[in-house]
């Protein structure tokens, strides 16, 4: 139920987009206005706040800094995605990169889901990558998934999905990697702990100057999230995401997205696929 006789007014709604555009780097026009208006009133509700004003001045209260401004980071980032999205990329991933990578290295190979949501694309590459390990025994792989919001990553650490999501997760996949509720009321699965171990998940903000990840990365799944950013903000990223990305390894981006123009230390080798120089 919507806060009663209550709207973001265009100050209120100023303040937040400013903050939103300065520290998390997603435009805010003010098309977005109803949208935001939209997403925080359960917060407003939760709090029992009369209205958009009071909530938006505890927000930036020394208090509200340290308990709610999280909160409010989470109800207005958006967070899509789905098992297997855009399949063309994991095909790729088991016909090219991964036969290039036994022929030549071995051993284990580490991967970064930047921006992983509630976890469906780090599983998912998960099943592919225990799928290719299973006839590749000198192969292994760590996978590391990062998110902004604390809710996202809460859930896709607990890996537990609504069998509907499950949907385009192949049959045999299925069977061998999730585990069915116990609870015949809930239609729901999740990811089998051994899985579930080898990902592990961490937050991470974009618009931060250094990134807190250990190493290089042979692959980069940076899918459907710099297309939120500005341009001049989707290259700052970009680079210091190609930073963490040893030479000859991956950035593989969404299919909407795009590093026509961009001065980057990396070459197109498919669609939305690009190789480390």
């Amino acid at each position: 139920m919507p806060v009663q006789g209550n709207v973001l007014s265009e100050a209120d709604f100023g303040r937040l987009s400013r903050f939103i555009e300065s520290e998390l780097g997603i435009r805010m026009p003010d098309t977005k206005r109803i949208m935001l208006e939209s997403r925080l009133q359960k917060r407003i509700r939760h709090f029992g706040f009369p209205g958009f004003r009071e909530y938006v001045d505890f927000v930036f209260s020394d208090e509200g800094r340290q308990s709610e401004l999280i909160n409010m980071i989470d109800a207005v980032t958006t967070n899509k995605t789905d098992f297997f999205r855009e399949p063309d990329h994991f095909e790729f991933l088991v016909e090219k990169v991964l036969p290039a990578w036994i022929a030549s290295n071995g051993g284990t190979m580490s991967f970064w889901s930047a921006g992983c949501s509630t976890g469906e694309e780090p599983y998912t590459l998960a099943m592919v990558l225990e799928e290719f390990r299973s006839a590749n025994p000198r192969f292994d792989y760590r996978i590391f998934a990062s998110d902004l919001s604390t809710q996202v990553l809460e859930k896709a650490a607990t890996a537990i999905y609504d069998e509907e999501k499950a949907a385009p997760i192949p049959m045999s996949y299925k069977k061998r990697y999730l585990l069915r509720s116990k609870d015949s009321s809930r239609s729901q699965v999740r990811v089998k702990p051994e899985l579930r171990a080898k990902v592990n998940f961490a937050r991470i903000n974009f618009m931060d100057a250094s990134y807190p990840v250990e190493g290089k990365f042979d692959v980069v799944f940076c899918r459907n999230v710099i297309i939120y950013f500005e341009r001049r903000i989707q290259e700052a990223i970009l680079r210091k995401i190609c930073g963490h990305i040893r030479s000859g390894g991956w950035l593989i981006l969404g299919h909407s997205e795009t590093l026509t123009g961009m001065d980057m230390p990396l070459k197109g080798v498919a669609p939305t696929i690009y190789a480390r120089q």
